[in-house]
Order: C-alpha cells, then sequence, then structure tokens
C-alpha cells in the first residue's frame, strides 16, 4: 500500500472517466478479471434495487442478520459525510487502512484505462468483501440494476426490488416499464426474488423478466401481506403470521419495506430473533433522522431539527405522510436539490403540511438547482418561499419568527452529507 489517504486515491479515481455516470458492464468485467474476479468469493449475496427504500430495506435486512447472531458485508451509495460509509465489512465500516489499500491495489490494477468513479469504488467494495469473512453479503444497486456495477453475481441467493417509480429518466428510460426493465435486470435464472409494492405497469415487466428466467417471485400483496395493526406490525405469508413491533424507522412507507425485508429473513429461515431485531435495531442516517447534537442543534435551542435526503415524487409523499403523524407543530423546510430532479413533485405532496420553504443551494456541488429556483418551484405548489445563503442562515431566519418551530432540512443526500460534516 502506498502512503496516500483514501481521499487522495478517490480524488485521482474521479478523473478516469470523463463522466459521472456511463452504464455499461464492460469495464467493471475488464478490472473485476485483472483483480481475480473477487465476485466469484463473495458470502452468500442478497442483491437489492428499486427506486424508493433500497437503503433502508438493506438496513433491516442486515439488522435482522445480525440479530440472528449472524453477520454481512454491506456496500450502500452514496455516502452521506465519508466514503467509508459505502462499505461495511461483517457490520464494522472498513477502516482508513483498509480502504486506502483496496482502492490503491484496484487504481494499479485498472492501468489508467477508462472506468467511472462507481465502477472502480465498487470493484474495491468487492475485493474488500472477498477477503474477509461474512455470512452474507448485501449489495444495494446505484443506478438501475441490469447495467449497474453491482450486477456481477450469477448466482445471489435472494434478489429484492423495491418499490419503482419515475426518477433517472435520463439514464434509465422515461416510463415505469422501461424503468422496471433495467431494475428487474438483477432477476437471476432460478433465484428466488422478494417484490415490494408495485405499480401494475412495473410489475407486469417484473412477472414477464422472472417467467422468462424461471425466478420464483415472493410478491408484496400475492405471496405476503404487511399491515400496522393496533401500534404493531403484522406480517403474514404462506408459513404463517408474524406480530412484530412497528419499525424504528419512522414513515408509513417503512412498513412495506419492513415487510421486504422479513420476506428475505423468513426466506433465509433466520427466526424469532431476526424478525424482531429487523424492526427495532437499524440504523439508517438522514431518513427522517431527528438530530438532537452538534452545532446545528445548538443553534435550533428550543426547536426540533430533522433531516431527510429523500429527493423524488414518491419520497416527496412519504415524507408528507410521516409529518401528519407526528405531534402538531409548526413546521419550517429547508430544502436543496439537484437540477435533474423533479423538484415541483417532491414538493407538491408537501405544500399542506408545513408553514414555509427555505430554499438554499447545496454547497459544492455542480448539479445543485440555485436556490431561487428551487424557491419559484415551491412557489408553484403553493408554498410560501424564501432564499438564503445557507442552511445556517436559513435556520436563523425560521427561529426569528418561530424559536419553537419544527424545521425538516431535505430535498437530497448531498445536503443531507453536507448537514452531517457541519454538525459532526
Amino acid at each position: 500500500m502506498t502512503s496516500q489517504t483514501s481521499d487522495r486515491i478517490l480524488e485521482r479515481m474521479m478523473a478516469l472517466h470523463p463522466k459521472i455516470i456511463d452504464l455499461t458492464l464492460d469495464r467493471v468485467w475488464r478490472l473485476l478479471a485483472a483483480l481475480d474476479n473477487p465476485q466469484t468469493k463473495l458470502p452468500p449475496v442478497i442483491h437489492i434495487a428499486g427506486t424508493n427504500g433500497k437503503g433502508s430495506t438493506q438496513a433491516m435486512i442486515r439488522a435482522g442478520i445480525e440479530g440472528a447472531g449472524l453477520s454481512a458485508h454491506a456496500y450502500t451509495s452514496p455516502h452521506l459525510a465519508r466514503f467509508h460509509e459505502r462499505i461495511r465489512l461483517a457490520g464494522a465500516l472498513i477502516s482508513e487502512p483498509d480502504l486506502s489499500a483496496v482502492l490503491d491495489e484496484c487504481y494499479a490494477a485498472n492501468g489508467g484505462e477508462n472506468i467511472t468513479y462507481f465502477e472502480i469504488t465498487t470493484c474495491a467494495a468487492l475485493l474488500a468483501f472477498a477477503r474477509a469473512q461474512a455470512d452474507f453479503t448485501l449489495l444495494e444497486v446505484g443506478l438501475g440494476g441490469r447495467l449497474d456495477a453491482t450486477n456481477v453475481v450469477h448466482e445471489p441467493v435472494v434478489t429484492v426490488i423495491t418499490p419503482i417509480s419515475i426518477d433517472h429518466e435520463q439514464f434509465l428510460g422515461n416510463t415505469l416499464g422501461k424503468i422496471a426493465a433495467e431494475k428487474a435486470g438483477i432477476i437471476k435464472p432460478g433465484v428466488p426474488c422478494i417484490v415490494g409494492p408495485q405499480q401494475d405497469e412495473a410489475l407486469e415487466v417484473i412477472e414477464y423478466t422472472a417467467a422468462r428466467l424461471g425466478a420464483p417471485l415472493l410478491v408484496h400483496g400475492q405471496h405476503w401481506h404487511v399491515t400496522e395493526e393496533n401500534g404493531r406490525l403484522v406480517y403474514q405469508d404462506e408459513t404463517g403470521l408474524r406480530d412484530l413491533p412497528l419499525p424504528k424507522l419512522l414513515g408509513a412507507h417503512q412498513i412495506q419495506n419492513a415487510g421486504a425485508a422479513l420476506a428475505v429473513l423468513r426466506h433465509l429461515d433466520l427466526g424469532d430473533d431476526a424478525y424482531e431485531a429487523a424492526m427495532t435495531k437499524p440504523e439508517w442516517q438522514a431518513r427522517m433522522q431527528r438530530l438532537k447534537a452538534g452545532p446545528l442543534v445548538d443553534q435550533a435551542g428550543q426547536a426540533e431539527l430533522w433531516l431527510d435526503g429523500g429527493h423524488n415524487a414518491a419520497a416527496g409523499s412519504a415524507l408528507a405522510d410521516v409529518l401528519t403523524k407526528l405531534p402538531a407543530r409548526p413546521t419550517h423546510m429547508i430544502c436543496g436539490m439537484l437540477n435533474t430532479k423533479d423538484v415541483t413533485g417532491y414538493l407538491a405532496p408537501l405544500a399542506k403540511q408545513v408553514d414555509s420553504l427555505t430554499a438554499v443551494s447545496i454547497p459544492g456541488e455542480a448539479n445543485t438547482l440555485s436556490a431561487e429556483d428551487t424557491a419559484k418551484a415551491a412557489t408553484q405548489v403553493g408554498l410560501s418561499a424564501a432564499t438564503a445563503k445557507s442552511v445556517a442562515a436559513a435556520l436563523q431566519a425560521i427561529l426569528d419568527k418561530d424559536p419553537q418551530a419544527r424545521v425538516l432540512i431535505c430535498g437530497s443526500l448531498y445536503l443531507a452529507g453536507n448537514i452531517l460534516r457541519e454538525n459532526s
């Protein structure tokens, strides 16, 4: 290993391809071959795709596996505060020496050839996973599925497709069916696939793909059911019923994500301790996360400070639903979004749940939507909107008018990452 830190190596990796996203698997197969194919040496793989809920579902599966006394590697993206968050080895974030070592090895093996940042760092994660002991490997798709860099495992133990909605149209297609076809690309011959709630157009594509490949499906509403009843989660499938605590992660949408996680854990027959832990133990930052310490919390004083990284129309609807279930309190948004997102689609469901929106640009992000454009979109959906030069300035302006408000910082995982770094 060289003396370079992981940050410096990652910076060099950013320059290996002119595009951030260029969907193909050719470059990944080439590098994996040069690394002696670590993807063939992984602990049993659980592969997760979908538009919404991938990360939360993965977090619950991991908590369940650990609740059963087992361990899991986990790969997720993007990271929020530090790149290390993307790679967990047997449950623990990868160490700086281990990360630097695998990144440096992948950079050298690539030999200066074109490869995207996500592709080469995914190869680094697979290399790290192949060299460490664990009982399972959890792989979360970065974008799409069929041509995603994680889609290199021929025989996962199970695949998962969480709810699919319109997002990333410029890469995946402009209809739900086209997007579903890309997501369904993780389905493998003969490998069971757990399917979360889907619109009919998406489900038809998934069912067609599974039938063509001979992959058994376990579909929400057909093979498994999950509901909230009397403050408890009730899960039922062909093997019976489980009465469990509600998910630790907030929101009605997390009931559905919990159902998918439980379907995986029950397919693996991990037992009651796993099911209980999946509900009570998961940790997942920037998913309606209450901030409880740090400089911004100190600034907030008596105000509540919440953070959420959802960024599409479905996420906006889920967030609005969460707000309806919180105790009544004046609620104000601080919002920053990327210019590739459906801003009005995200904001429209929230318009009736919040008292105002203060728009900010995302610091250090080339693709940020300007604060002025975000505020304009907010006005179009009926929100009272203003702009601020920073989150701290936006927070202070809200506090000057309402010192006991509920303040929700939201709109992008990139903004959430900035907040977690600033507030650490």
